[in-house]
């Protein structure tokens, strides 16, 4: 098995968390579902095998993704295959910063999966070729952060082109998710709510409220791996839910699981469940 993984240099990595590629992954399962991370990706196959994704109950497949797809920002889980077999080149960008590399507000590929030329257009398949062409990683990487540079342009990323409005706003939710009080975040930005929900679905992809919900789920499973027993009311409310029911309304609409089936199913692995 080969896993690495890449930090971009400056100023990429502001915008992008990590670079990873993979081969050779052999887990016991063949599907996962994927839970809502707050995360958008590029995904670049480097197999001529399509991958597919699954309906979350039934498990039917319900598409194909051949060569390179962009995944937006989730509010639902999706089902998708273990890795088994596949090698996959992987662009993650930081929580709410892939907006200036791509062409269209963010909110148009939420809760999506698509071809990436459909946004990219031929660009993006150069570099697939590229990459196949490559003899080490260390090129892949290179070749995938001048692809990147291209697009959003040097300049532009050093002098801040992303609104620091919205970039305040995500620090501040991703920092307290369970805790922050939206209006009072409205009225720091200086913005009216309306203006500053705008801006943020165009950015980020997501309300500031759904985006929230998003990462205050996200702790929350964090939260559950530290801990060997659980009282679920107190867990809520220590999680910011106003109480138990709506704790586990919420887990269940991002995970398709209750608290306890989650804890009889996951693994080491936070964000992905083996279903099959």
């Amino acid at each position: 098995m080969i896993f690495q993984s890449h930090i971009p240099t400056f100023p990429l990595n502001d915008y992008v968390e990590r670079i990873f590629y993979y081969e050779g992954l052999s887990p016991t399962h063949n599907l996962d579902r994927f839970l809502p991370d707050g995360n958008t990706e590029i995904i670049i196959n480097l197999n001529e095998t399509p991958q597919s994704i699954h309906h979350n109950e039934t498990l039917n497949q319900i598409q194909t993704c051949k060569k390179v797809w962009v995944s937006g920002v989730r509010t639902k889980p999706i089902t998708i295959p273990s890795g088994k077999g596949s090698r996959m080149l992987v662009i993650a960008f930081r929580k709410g910063k892939g907006f200036p590399f791509y062409p269209l507000p963010m909110n148009e590929i939420s809760d999506h999966v698509l071809e990436a030329d459909l946004i990219f257009r031929q660009s993006i398949l150069d570099l697939r070729e590229q990459l196949l062409a490559s003899s080490s990683t260390g090129h892949m990487f290179l070749l995938t952060e001048t692809f990147l540079l291209t697009r959003a342009g040097f300049d532009s990323l050093q002098t801040d082109s992303f609104s620091r409005c919205i970039d305040y706003a995500l620090t501040q939710i991703i920092k307290f998710p369970n805790q922050l009080c939206l209006e009072k975040l409205s009225e720091e930005i200086g913005y009216s709510q309306k203006h500053f929900i705008h801006l943020f679905k165009e950015q980020v992809g997501l309300t500031p409220k759904q985006y929230m919900k998003i990462l205050r789920f996200q702790k929350a499973i964090a939260d559950i791996e530290s801990l060997t027993l659980l009282d679920w009311s107190s867990f809520a409310y220590k999680n910011g839910f106003y109480d138990q029911s709506h704790f586990i309304h919420d887990f269940k609409e991002f995970s398709g699981f209750t608290p306890n089936e989650y804890l009889t199913k996951k693994t080491d692995s936070l964000n992905y469940v083996p279903v099959a």
